[in-house]
């Protein structure tokens, strides 16, 4: 009996899911634990298996294109079940329909005398053709439908890349309409042009949050500046040592921790009702990656020393790049850190990530004159900002952290004593 797949909710916060890629397509055997696609989710791209023994009889959502969580993703049974009555059934008769349609060209008879009238030559370049059926409907799929109108396409003149023609997002995204005579030089003409790039997953979720977050959170800034002479001083000192090599940032993220454990109305989250001050320390670090930000946690930070510190963020920045992370890996920090001093950035504010009561932000170590012991010497100042939520931290209880934090960067020693 076939088994009807369905778009899986794979983090908290997925509503919909696309997928990335299929690895598995229609006519296959598929045992149970077959990896047999990969869906993107608003945090990471995850491996979906099967939890079925069959064939694959029908793919419901194309690659590239977006469902919301338990519509049908596929349908797994026995060759030559009937598909569209399985759809019908499961109470999508628009799709049965469609499958019903598609049927016919989909099987592809041979047939031993061809007609020389249609034949084709080997040598002959393929064209490809709109994706219409014979009475004239195109084949199109929903998210591709939307776009197509949203952008004002006619998909008559669109060519379809995915099974029988069928258009899908690439080809809305890649279309480009073919006019008699156009210039290939008319955009240096002055042709104005642009490019729209569809949401991600990804990119959704971060707009959802962070709008919640700016509009629902009333924050605050404190600024400090910190004299990081000593801290290049006791970096270059730890990494002389073979084998060990830590970054700035793993002693702020470091010194960060310490800081909490002496200040912990910071290390808070604001849960509706109620602040939840957190025993643990869990930081959050924030990684760019293609389609945004994701802020993977290191676990029990004040718990670690600077290489293994350092060592856990270049593996969780690596697989995050990878669209690798597991959805518990980016959850639970109860303090977040943005640092944007290696690309050159001096000073900026963050928003905070929810439920978060703070957020920490770092630009560069700036080569400064400063003032010691009344003289102008050279000196090294990096400036910290820290983001608050005014619900869960006060002006005092923010910049005791803020004094607590300089000094452990200032005197790195406090941070191993």
């Amino acid at each position: 009996m076939a088994e009807i797949v369905r778009m899986p909710k794979l983090s908290d916060t997925m509503t919909e899911g696309v997928v990335a890629e299929w690895h598995k397509k229609i006519g296959d055997t598929v045992a149970e634990g077959d990896l047999i696609a990969e869906i993107e989710t608003d945090k990471a791209t995850m491996e979906f298996e099967s939890f079925y023994d069959g064939v694959l009889l029908h793919i419901g959502v194309n690659k590239g294109d977006a469902a919301p969580i338990n519509d049908i993703l596929a349908i797994i049974g026995e060759k030559g079940e009937d598909v569209a009555a399985i759809i019908a059934e499961a109470g999508n008769p628009a799709a049965a329909q469609e499958q019903k349609e598609e049927a016919p060209v989909d099987k592809v008879e041979p047939t031993p005398t061809p007609s020389p009238a249609v034949a084709v030559a080997p040598s002959a370049p393929v064209e490809s053709k709109p994706a219409a059926s014979s009475n004239g409907r195109i084949f199109v799929s929903p998210l591709a439908r939307k776009m197509a109108e949203e952008k004002g396409i006619n998909l008559a003149t669109v060519h379809g890349s995915g099974e029988n023609n069928r258009i899908v997002k690439s080809d809305i995204e890649n279309y480009m309409p073919t006019t008699a005579g156009t210039n290939s030089y008319a955009a240096a003409a002055g042709t104005e042009s642009y490019t729209d790039v569809p949401l991600s997953q990804m990119r959704k979720a971060i707009a959802r949050t962070l709008t919640a977050s700016k509009f629902s959170a009333p924050h605050f800034y404190l600024k400090m500046e910190v004299d990081m002479d000593n801290a290049i001083a006791a970096r270059k000192a730890i990494n002389a040592d073979e084998g060990i090599k830590i970054s700035f940032n793993d002693m702020i993220v470091k010194a960060s921790a310490a800081a909490l454990r002496k200040n912990p109305k910071v290390n808070a989250d604001w849960i509706g009702d109620a602040i939840r001050y957190n025993d643990h320390i869990h930081i959050g670090v924030a990684v760019s990656v293609d389609e945004g930000l994701l802020v993977p946690v290191v676990k029990f930070t004040d718990t670690k020393g600077f290489d293994q510190i350092g060592h856990e963020i270049k593996d969780l920045a690596a697989r995050a790049r990878d669209k690798k992370l597991q959805p518990e890996e980016m959850q639970g920090g109860t303090f977040a850190i943005s640092n944007l001093g290696m690309f050159g950035v001096e000073d900026f504010t963050s928003i905070i990530n929810p439920p978060n009561g703070c957020i920490l932000s770092v630009g560069q170590i700036k080569a400064t004159p400063v003032v010691k012991n009344g003289e102008i010497v050279p000196g090294n100042i990096m400036k910290l900002s820290l983001s608050c939520d005014h619900r869960v931290v006060d002006g005092a209880v923010g910049s005791a952290f803020l004094k607590d934090l300089k000094s452990f960067l200032e005197n790195p020693v406090k941070m191993i004593v």
